[in-house]
């Protein structure tokens, strides 16, 4: 197996106790989209830092195509690129000027940079712009340039953080079009962080769900939601939840992977059907509402901490 990605035991304390990061341990294959999915805090763009050479780990490894990012950042750095929350391009340039001067930076001869250049405008929809002044640009265009210039130096991996983060939602629709086209270009690796369940869904092979600093579900976003059955039956209680959570499990109306969030409950079906389960809670008496669902990668998040990713956010 061909490792872009390599976390053993990774963490990162931050002075005064802070524990940003706490021992995670994930690998990314080379080729593959990988997110890590979580609501702000959740220690991912530390997490990001800490692959990017950016910060220091407290302890654990990481490795970028067998470098380790401590020990060889250098070597980590060469075969990555990353596109940060905050933009970087210089605005007073034209996107022109600021891929050349991108591209002299990393040293690359000035005619295979004005290929590279001209591809990846092409490529990424910039090719009508890109003569222009960076200050004229949207946030969408400005966000496909930053791309573009992280591209220029042909990085094995590429890391996005937050990569649609105060786009309007058409501006967003476009840029996640973008980034699926990535897709295309075999050789590449791409590590996302998102709080957007559509985002992780749509784009990612796997997605590595953060809470507080630890991972605490990796999978397929196919395997983790049928890990809460075909379908969802939702139920609002008087009362306490605790208590009517326990008589459906007494009943064998719910399972073990049931689980209550203040007055709502959540049961998810695997051999029973939503018809069954809905006249079951109606014999009992415990729902003051009720509905059936198809799960989602928010009900996934809630089961395993309690909160709304949505909310968290």
């Amino acid at each position: 197996m061909d490792l872009a990605i390599e976390a053993i035991q990774l963490e990162k304390t931050y002075p005064g106790g802070v524990e940003a990061v706490k021992r995670i341990d994930f690998h990314v294959e080379a080729g593959e989209v990988f997110a890590l999915l979580g609501p702000n805090g959740a220690g991912k763009s530390t997490t990001v830092g800490m692959l990017t050479t950016t910060i220091v780990p407290t302890g654990g490894t990481a490795r970028l195509a067998g470098f380790d990012v401590a020990a060889k950042p250098l070597g980590a750095r060469a075969v990555s690129s990353v596109v940060f929350q905050e933009p970087v391009v210089d605005s007073a340039l034209t996107g022109r000027q600021n891929l050349e001067l991108h591209a002299s930076l990393w040293r690359v001869k000035p005619h295979e940079a004005k290929a590279r250049i001209e591809g990846l405008a092409e490529t990424l929809g910039l090719a009508e712009i890109v003569g222009r002044s960076v200050r004229s640009y949207s946030g969408g265009e400005r966000r496909r340039l930053e791309i573009a210039r992280a591209l220029l130096s042909h990085p094995r991996v590429l890391f996005l953080d937050e990569p649609t983060v105060g786009l309007d939602p058409r501006i967003r629709a476009e840029l996640l079009d973008v980034i699926a086209g990535l897709r295309d270009r075999s050789e590449l690796t791409v590590l996302l962080t998102t709080h957007y369940l559509d985002e992780a869904e749509r784009l990612c092979d796997r997605i590595a769900i953060m809470h507080r600093g630890r991972i605490v579900a990796l999978d397929t976003p196919e395997a983790l939601l049928a890990g809460l059955g075909h379908e969802l039956v939702e139920l609002r209680v008087d009362g306490s939840a605790e208590s009517a959570l326990a008589s459906l499990r007494e009943r064998g109306v719910a399972g073990e992977d049931a689980f209550a969030v203040g007055s709502r409950l959540t049961v998810p079906l695997h051999d029973r059907s939503s018809q069954q389960t809905i006249a079951a809670v109606h014999e009992l008496g415990l729902a003051r509402a009720i509905s059936a669902r198809e799960p989602t990668l928010d009900d996934v998040y809630l089961r395993l901490t309690g909160d709304s990713l949505a909310e968290a956010a």
